[in-house]
């Protein structure tokens, strides 16, 4: 017998005994055989699938809720006693549901998870308490204790959150999620593993209530969830004032400032507290620099924050590293926003010409493309800067007014160079960037270049339009080869 039908078979005879059980009040030494079964680490999925089928039957039919009269003493009769013993087994049964995540097997894991929750699910619609007069109800332990096995230090869990991310579809447990989170934020520095796990989640979820306003755990149609956007703010605030106290990671620093941009910063009640935090992010260099200036550059734009050497910082950014990160894109864009003024003074405008032009020499194929046409863009805003097309004294490759090494943008003697570069472009091996370069040549058009579409282009793509404009379709004569005629060749020649 095979692996699979062995397990096959268990799962078939422990569902079969979970429904012995459910039939009759008298099997309950059945669950305790399960739940033995399952403490021994055996046919984990299958027992997984069981209890899962035990308890949320249990829950729906009610048959672990202990009515409550007010102002009485529970009774202790044999009744209750019954109930209590399974609430015991269930409390019991979900923590070691949820250890289950920690199993190596990814299906376990996986399989553990959505138990927990069809469970979580189950004891929101059918709760073991009266709910009173309030409008929902989550267990909020159990949620608490699931958010914990993702938020852990000790392994990648992204497969755990990737899993979570289907339920935060839902408006009850998006909601409540933010609720908890604050409560179990690290206070102090967490590891890497942490950092990124807890990024991953920040990333899947948002302030806004979903579209669908579809909820997880009510049992009624009359239920009705109110979803408090104000409430959930708040609590995005709480969760930055802990994670502003970590001290991240090169790897990590990148990825915080990403989530920090995309996820945190446009619900912050006071944004320009951010400022130290994205002022020493600068100084760090590379893509956490860039991911800094990014941030900067919206407190500039949308909060007022006064900030005099904006420029020299966007001008230090352009440097050959740049073209080998995922960042790179944010670069053009972010530049693209800053010298979108026509009010800029050429001088300063000229000197990121040139520095984009020199780089373009270094650059990848499709980097040197999104070059060319973004400095063909400055020109179109600033046509004073036509002088650098074929300036009279502008120098040669070997005797270049530009100073590349110069900080300070405006310093660069940039407007008294030339473009040079672009001329030597001309002759580039691939086609595709030659033919960007000689923009210089011709009439200038009437608007811009797209940036998005040179910036999504690949040197997979720039290759398969050579390929495409350089190929002919060739016509071969092939013959069907007739059966006969190889039994024929087999006579007289052996292989």
């Amino acid at each position: 017998m095979s692996i699979q039908e062995k397990n096959a078979k268990m799962s078939k005879l422990l569902r079969s005994k979970a429904q012995e059980f459910l039939s009759s009040r008298k099997s309950s030494h059945i669950l305790e055989e399960i739940v033995r079964h399952f403490n021994s680490g055996s046919d984990v999925n299958s027992c997984l699938l069981a209890l899962e089928l035990i308890f949320t039957t249990l829950l729906k039919d009610r048959h672990m809720r202990i009515e409550i009269t007010p102002f009485k003493p529970v009774q202790h009769t044999p009744e209750n006693q019954y109930k209590e013993w399974l609430q015991n087994t269930y409390e019991e049964c979900f923590s070691k549901i949820l250890c289950c995540a920690d199993h190596p097997s990814n299906k376990v894991q996986i399989q553990s998870f959505t138990t927990a929750m069809n469970l979580l699910s189950y004891e929101g619609k059918f709760p073991l308490e009266q709910k009173g007069c309030l409008e929902s109800y989550v267990p909020l332990g159990k949620l608490k204790a699931t958010l914990l096995k993702m938020l852990t230090g000790n392994k990648n869990t992204s497969n755990l959150i990737k899993k979570f991310e289907e339920y935060l579809e839902y408006n009850d447990m998006l909601f409540f999620t933010w609720k908890v989170l604050p409560s179990i934020t690290a206070k102090s520095n967490p590891n890497d593993i942490y950092i990124m796990n807890y990024l991953n989640l920040l990333d899947k979820m948002h302030v806004e209530e979903n579209e669908s306003k579809n909820c997880l755990c009510y049992g009624n149609e009359g239920d009705v969830f109110s979803y408090d956007e104000n409430v959930t703010k708040k609590c995005l605030n709480k969760v930055w004032s802990c994670m502003v106290r970590w001290e991240p990671s090169s790897s990590t620093h990148k990825e915080l400032l990403a989530v920090l941009l995309e996820k945190i910063l446009p619900h912050l009640d006071k944004p320009l507290l951010l400022t130290d935090f994205l002022m020493d992010s600068l100084d760090v260099g590379g893509a956490v620099s860039l991911l800094a200036l990014q941030g900067i550059f919206t407190l500039i734009q949308k909060y007022n924050l006064e900030y005099p050497n904006i420029y020299g910082k966007l001008y230090s950014m352009f440097e050959p590293e740049i073209f080998h990160t995922k960042y790179k894109a944010r670069l053009f864009q972010l530049a693209d926003l800053f010298l979108s003024s026509t009010h800029l003074p050429e001088s300063l405008v000229a000197a990121f010409v040139k520095r984009m032009a020199r780089l373009a020499l270094l650059a990848p194929s499709e980097d040197t493309i999104v070059i060319c046409r973004f400095i063909g863009n400055l020109i179109l805003r600033h046509p004073g800067l036509k002088v650098l097309i074929d300036h009279p004294t502008g120098g040669t490759t070997s005797s270049d007014p530009y100073l590349m090494d110069e900080s300070d943008p405006m310093k660069s003697n940039a407007i008294n160079s030339s473009l040079w570069e672009l001329k030597t472009l001309q002759h580039h091996m691939i086609p595709n960037v030659a033919s960007a370069a000689r923009f210089i040549d011709n009439p200038l058009p009437k608007v811009e270049w797209d940036l998005n579409e040179a910036l999504n282009s690949t040197s997979d793509d720039i290759f398969d339009k050579e390929l495409k404009r350089n190929s002919r379709l060739i016509t071969l004569a092939i013959s069907k080869p007739n059966p006969n005629e190889i039994d024929k060749f087999a006579q007289f020649w052996e292989l």
